[in-house]
Formats: C-alpha cells, sequence, structure tokens
C-alpha cells in the first residue's frame, strides 16, 4: 500500500510514539476494504508501539479506529485516509500515542476544560485541501478530552448517507447528529464555538493590550510579510486576523512562486504563520476589522468582537474573497449546490450535472477538473470569448462531456427548498431566457477586496481597493497598505510578499521620522 520512500518516513515519526497504540478494523469485501487492511498491516510492521485488531464493530464499513489498548477509542476514520488527510492519519497515531501537540498551553487547557459529550462526524472529500484542518482539530479535541469523539468520513465511499443528509459541500462537521459547521474552521475556532464565553474574554484582554508601534491587519501573504519586516526592526508588532494565510488557504496547486516548483496553499499558510511566530509576533486570529478611526497620535481599528486595538502605524493587508453572482437563489443555496472550490465539493458531485460560471483560467480550470468527476459540465461566460490563457481552452475544447455557453449572464440560481435544481440564463445576444437543469454550480467569477470597514476613512477606487501610492502609503498619513486589497496591479502571491514588505518598511520609516517618537522593543 504504501511506498518505500513513505515507509521510511513514517518509521522515523512512529518513533516518537511513547505509549502503545492500536488500530482497531471493521472491514468488509471491498477494494477499498483490502487497501484498508493494507494500510495499516504496513503501519503496525513499521513500529513495536502499534497493533492491529480486524475485530471493530463499526456500522461504517470498510473503517477503523485509532486508540490505546483496552481504551474505547475516540478518533475514528470511515474510509482510506490518504491523499490529504494522509497527515491527518499521522498526527492521530503520533497523538493518540502521546506525542505532544504544538499547541498553546492555555488552548489545551480550554479543550480539556470543554463540559458535555460531542460525537463529531466530519465528512471530506480526499481532494479537499480544507478538509484536513478540521479533521485534525477534532481528533485532537478527542485525544485531550475524553468526552469527545472524532470521526473523518470520506464523502465519496459513502455517498448514501451524504445524500441522504443533504451534504454537498465539504469539509461538513455535525455534533451528536446535528449540523455543527460548514467549510474550513481552526482549532481556535472550533473550541470557541463551544465554549460561549471565549469570545467575550478574548476581547477583553484585546483591550488590554497596549498600543503597537506597526499593527499590520489581514494575515496572507501580504501581512505576513509586513509583520516580519517590521519584527525585525525590534519594535512591537501584532497581526489581527480572521485567519492565517487568507484567500491563499483555499488555493491548491501553487506552481509559480519562485524557487519552489510546486507547493499548496495550506503548506505555504502554515509555514508563512511559523515564519511570523519566530519573531515573537503578536498574532490575534478569529478577530475581523469593524472600523478605523484615525487618530493623530494614534489610530484605532475596532474589531467585530467589540475590541478595539491601537497603533501608531497601520499596514491594511485584508486581501479578497470570491466574488458572488448576485442572483435570486444563490444565497440560499450556498453548500447546497452553489460552491466556490471545485477541488474541495467536486467528487460530492460524480456521475451528475454541473456548471461553472465564468470563463477565465479559474473557470476554465474547474471545468476541465470537474470533467474527470461529473457526467457534464456546462461552462457559462458573460463576454463572447473566453477569458482562459489558449492552453487551457484547447484543453477544455478537447473534452467530451464539456458544452461552453458565451454570452450568458446568470438570473437566477433554481432550487426546490433543500438543494440546487438548475439556473437560468439569457442569451445576451437574443435576449431568451434559457434554464439549465443541473445539481451544482461552481462560481469563478474573480474576487472583491475586503475594504467594506474602510469605507468613508481611506481613498478607495471605484472597484473598492485601496488606493496607495508606490510606498504604499494611503490617503491617511501613517496608515499603509499591501496586497490583494489595493490598487496595485497583478493579484499574485510573490507580488503581495513584496508589497508587504514595502507597506512595512514605509511604515517603519514613518515612525522614525514622526516627531519625539519612541518606539517599544517587541
Amino acid at each position: 500500500m504504501l511506498d518505500t520512500n513513505i515507509k521510511a518516513q513514517l518509521a522515523a515519526y512512529l518513533e516518537k510514539l511513547r505509549e502503545p497504540i492500536e488500530l482497531v478494523a471493521s472491514p468488509d469485501g471491498s477494494g477499498a476494504s483490502r487497501q484498508m487492511r493494507e494500510l495499516l498491516a504496513d503501519i503496525a510492521a513499521l513500529s513495536p508501539k502499534v497493533s492491529v485488531r480486524e475485530d471493530g464493530q463499526s456500522e461504517r464499513r470498510p473503517s477503523f479506529s485509532v486508540g490505546r489498548p483496552g481504551q474505547a477509542p475516540r478518533i475514528h476514520f470511515a474510509g482510506l485516509p490518504m491523499g490529504h488527510e494522509f497527515t491527518s492519519l499521522i498526527l492521530a497515531l503520533l497523538q493518540t500515542g502521546g506525542h505532544p501537540p504544538k499547541v498553546d498551553e492555555a488552548l489545551i487547557a480550554q479543550i480539556r476544560g470543554i463540559e458535555g459529550r460531542f460525537r463529531f462526524e466530519t465528512f471530506i472529500s480526499l481532494s479537499c485541501h480544507n478538509c484536513p484542518d478540521v479533521v485534525q482539530a477534532l481528533n485532537l479535541m478527542a485525544v485531550l478530552n475524553p468526552n469527545v469523539e472524532a470521526t473523518m468520513v470520506d464523502g465519496a465511499l459513502f455517498q448514501q448517507e451524504v445524500e441522504a443528509r443533504g451534504i454537498m459541500a465539504v469539509p461538513a462537521v455535525f455534533a451528536n447528529g446535528e449540523p455543527f459547521g460548514q467549510g474550513r474552521m481552526t482549532l481556535e475556532e472550533i473550541v470557541a464555538k463551544l465554549d460561549t464565553g471565549a469570545a467575550a474574554k478574548a476581547a477583553e484582554a484585546l483591550d488590554a493590550k497596549a498600543p503597537f508601534d506597526v499593527l499590520v491587519v489581514g494575515g496572507g501573504p501580504a501581512g505576513a510579510a509586513a509583520a516580519i519586516y517590521a519584527a525585525r526592526k525590534g519594535i512591537r508588532t501584532g497581526v489581527v486576523a480572521e485567519r492565517f494565510g487568507g484567500q491563499v488557504l483555499d488555493t491548491l496547486a501553487i506552481e509559480n512562486f519562485v524557487s519552489v516548483k510546486h507547493t499548496e496553499g495550506p503548506q505555504l499558510a502554515a509555514a508563512l504563520e511559523s515564519h511570523v511566530r519566530e519573531y515573537g509576533v503578536d498574532i490575534m486570529p478569529l478577530q475581523r476589522a469593524q472600523a478605523l478611526v484615525p487618530g493623530e497620535g494614534l489610530h484605532e481599528v475596532k474589531l467585530a468582537s467589540g475590541a478595539t486595538l491601537k497603533a501608531k502605524t497601520l499596514v491594511l493587508a485584508t486581501g479578497a474573497r470570491w466574488r458572488e453572482m448576485n442572483v435570486p437563489g444563490e444565497a440560499e443555496y450556498k453548500a447546497k449546490g452553489v460552491c466556490f472550490c471545485p477541488h474541495c465539493d467536486g467528487p460530492l458531485f460524480k456521475g451528475k450535472h454541473v456548471a461553472v460560471i465564468g470563463g477565465g483560467n479559474s473557470g476554465v480550470e474547474a471545468a476541465i477538473d470537474l470533467a474527470g468527476i461529473v457526467a457534464h459540465v456546462t461552462l457559462l461566460e458573460f463576454d463572447g470569448k473566453l477569458r482562459a490563457d489558449a492552453v487551457l481552452q484547447d484543453k477544455l475544447a478537447s473534452l467530451p462531456n464539456v458544452t461552453v455557453i458565451r454570452s450568458a449572464q446568470t438570473t437566477e440560481v433554481v432550487g426546490d427548498g433543500q438543494k440546487v435544481t438548475g439556473l437560468a440564463y439569457t442569451d445576451r445576444n437574443t435576449g431568451e431566457s434559457q434554464r439549465i437543469a443541473l445539481e451544482g454550480i461552481f462560481v469563478q467569477i474573480g474576487l472583491l477586496p475586503n475594504t467594506d470597514w474602510l469605507k468613508g476613512t481611506v481613498a478607495l477606487s471605484r472597484f473598492g481597493e485601496i488606493e496607495i501610492d508606490a510606498r504604499g502609503q494611503t490617503s491617511l498619513p501613517g496608515v499603509f497598505a499591501a496586497g490583494d486589497a489595493t490598487t496595485v496591479p497583478y493579484k499574485q502571491i510573490v507580488i503581495a510578499l513584496g508589497e508587504g514588505a514595502k507597506a512595512s518598511l514605509s511604515a517603519f520609516d514613518h515612525l522614525i521620522r514622526s516627531p519625539a517618537a519612541q518606539l517599544k522593543a517587541a
């Protein structure tokens, strides 16, 4: 099952086990079950601390559990945790075996203090790059708290259950049989959702923080670079963000990051955060900026949590989000057939008819990927021609199960109250209304800057982007900006990194040239 190189790497990891662990399989006669048996046998052969039994009583088959001998297991994998989920399996093995997690001690204490019993089920697809974060977070909670149980369910393998529960986007999390969360969630977000007093405590702690010399708003590539360059100057630096990594977390393959031939968004985001933490930057996650209040000495950033942060200079790096169609039915059927990530949710539409909205590179790439999974793809483009690169258009044209409709304006998402059943569009050449029967819609029409909270404070372009000069300076003295939220052309990761560094250096230059500048060591 595992090749020689992976076995060697896994054997090195398993040397970190402190306590014996037991893998208990619930097999059936399927091909997936045979693969599961091979996988578990390979793992057990690599360490004397790992044993395997095949007398599991799980209703989901094939599946297996990870636990301590003589104890009821609390981590379960329904399906084969390969692909993006292989790391989830490795961490489950190590953490169940006593290897300490790389998590803040305060968060560990908070997890152990959660009251009540929780049986989590996370429905995933093996091609989803957001799913492992959720699986790993819940598995860790199961390791730390005996009242928590976590199960990963491969939606492609248990399609009847997926359809019965109406799951049309992953990751989909259920707690004690009821919907708990949809989409990417961090460990901190899950814990905060369970610990109802956590938000108020966090807001109180943020309010008490001393002013920063440089406060970066946003945790994407631009924000990470800005934080590193500021912290290296030895000044008090903070990063406040909803999620570290930003839009990069939703990116699968990255092949144009100079000097790195291939990486994936979550891996790059983790590397950025790790680098920022090396400099002791105060990272404040799960916080959404709500308003900017300019000041002569200190600027204030008001957060949705009710807290207020103060800083001498700001670097605004709030990035962008998926652009929506803004048509009737779209909001109602989000995660019920309306999707934004073909890599994550595509496998749930195996054998079905779907549409892709958008004829740029993202849209055409999505259509190509989906064509290998679904029965048929209809690509709709507003313009009279596709805007994707020629090589992508050629590939798209070679696929027999793809239809391209140009000059099509989507007017409505149609559904039956539970899920998408079709979409309506207008032929822009004839004015005629048309309707297509389908079960999924993947929206790929670009990005919108996250700048709504800045209206009326800094100058914005007609597209809502923060207007900046060559140094990253905004219309407000001491307030700088960088990345996809700004007017800088070409929204690329490598450009955002450079812009973040530039804005941070400009902020430092502003500080040292300000009257009676008093910089605080980080």
